[in-house]
């Protein structure tokens, strides 16, 4: 069976896109917000991706 990134319906937020990352590794989506924000913040270039990856990774049918 392939495995593949979507977007989560369960574990959304705003867009799902932490919590189909969170699903993809099998971990908390807390984890991957937390992280998600700390490199926002220190690199500047988090808010940009995350409308990115919103935008590329499709939604689970």
């Amino acid at each position: 069976m392939e495995k593949r990134l979507y977007r989560s319906q369960s574990n959304k937020m705003i867009a799902g896109v932490c919590g189909g990352i969170a699903e993809y590794f099998n971990i908390d989506p807390t984890i991957v917000r937390l992280l998600w924000v700390f490199f926002a913040l220190m690199a500047g270039g988090g808010l940009i991706a995350y409308i990115i990856a919103a935008i590329i990774i499709p939604s689970k049918m």
